[in-house]
C-alpha cells in the first residue's frame, strides 16, 4: 500500500514537468536549470576530486557541482567510465542550457617513434575512432550521420580474424575552435608536453592485447580511452561544442608501464593530470567567448 501511494504521488508530480526535465532529474538528480553553459566532464574519481578542489563558491545539486574557475561559471559532472555512461550524461546536457562540454580525464598512450609519447604528456585529440558499442547505435538511429563521417576498415583485421565487433570504424571530431584553444594554451604552459593527435575509443579496458596495440600503431593512433568518440559524435548530432584534454597515465603494451603488468607508478602520472587541469583553467575565459 505504501509503495502504491508513493507511486501515485510521483505520477502526480510528473504531470507538471516535461519529459526532458524528467530525464535530467532521473539521471543527474537535479533540475535542468541547475546546469551551466560550460560543463567539465571527468570520468574517474581522482580527476573529479582534483577539479572540485579548484572550484570556487561551490554548490552541489545532485550529481552536478557548480561554481567558478578562473572567474568563469562552470558545472562539473562525473560521467563515470565508458561510452554508455558518457552518452547518458550528454543526453541530459543537451536538455539543459549547456553549450560547451570539455572532457578532462586520463587515457592510455600508444607508443610510436614520432612523436615520442610518455606518461605525463597531455593528449588533445582532434579525431576519435568509434570502436565502442554506443556510437553504432546512434548512427543506426540517425543514418545521415554515416554520410557526414569518414570511416576506415578496422585495422585489427590485419593482425587477427575479426570474428565480431565493428568491421567499419567511424571517425568523430572535436570542435576545431575549442580544440585549438586547448592546444594553444597547452603549448604556452607546457612546451613539448602537448600532443595533438588521434585517439581510439573502446569499451574493453582489459582487452588491450599486443595485437590491439599493433593495430593502433599501424594507423598512428596516439591514445586510447573509453569516452571521447561518443562525446564527439553527440557533439555533432546535438550541435554542442565538445573537446577532450587527457593526461596519459599508462602505456598499453609497454614492458614497464602497462597498467595491468606494471608494479610501479610512474612519477609523472599524477603530474600530467594536474597539468591538464592547469591548461583548462588557463583558457576557460577564452573558451567562454567562443
Amino acid at each position: 500500500m505504501l509503495n502504491r501511494i508513493k507511486s501515485e504521488l510521483l505520477n502526480v508530480g510528473l504531470k507538471f514537468i516535461s519529459v526532458d526535465e524528467k530525464i535530467v532529474r532521473m539521471l543527474l538528480e537535479t533540475s535542468p536549470s541547475n546546469v551551466n553553459e560550460i560543463v567539465i566532464l571527468p570520468a574517474i574519481k581522482i580527476v573529479m576530486k582534483k577539479i572540485l578542489q579548484k572550484l570556487q563558491n561551490k554548490r552541489n545539486y545532485g550529481r552536478v557541482y557548480n561554481g567558478e574557475i578562473n572567474n568563469v561559471r562552470v558545472s562539473v559532472i562525473r560521467s563515470l567510465v565508458g561510452a554508455p555512461n558518457c552518452a547518458m550524461t550528454v543526453e541530459c546536457l543537451k536538455r539543459c542550457k549547456t553549450k560547451i562540454i570539455i572532457r578532462l580525464d586520463a587515457c592510455g598512450g600508444i607508443e610510436n617513434f614520432d612523436p615520442k609519447i610518455d606518461i605525463g604528456n597531455i593528449l588533445i585529440p582532434k579525431l576519435a575512432f568509434c570502436d565502442e558499442g554506443t556510437s553504432p547505435q546512434y548512427i543506426r538511429e540517425n543514418p545521415s550521420l554515416a554520410n557526414d563521417l569518414d570511416s576506415i576498415s578496422n585495422p585489427f583485421a590485419k593482425f587477427q580474424n575479426l570474428l565480431t565487433g565493428n568491421h567499419t570504424i567511424f571517425k568523430s571530431q572535436a570542435n576545431l575552435d575549442l580544440n585549438e584553444i586547448l592546444v594553444s594554451s597547452g603549448n604556452n604552459l607546457f612546451p613539448n608536453k602537448i600532443l595533438r593527435g588521434d585517439i581510439w575509443t573502446t569499451d574493453a579496458l582489459f582487452c588491450e592485447s599486443l595485437d590491439f596495440v599493433r593495430a593502433l600503431q599501424s594507423i598512428n593512433i596516439q591514445g586510447v580511452d573509453m569516452e571521447s568518440s561518443i562525446l564527439f559524435l553527440l557533439g555533432k548530432l546535438y550541435n554542442l561544442k565538445v573537446a577532450s584534454i587527457l593526461s596519459i597515465t599508462d602505456l598499453p603494451g609497454h614492458s614497464k608501464y602497462d597498467l595491468f603488468h606494471s608494479k610501479e607508478v610512474h612519477p609523472n602520472m599524477e603530474t600530467g593530470i594536474d597539468n591538464a587541469i592547469k591548461v583548462l583553467i588557463n583558457c576557460l575565459p577564452q573558451i567562454k567567448s567562443i
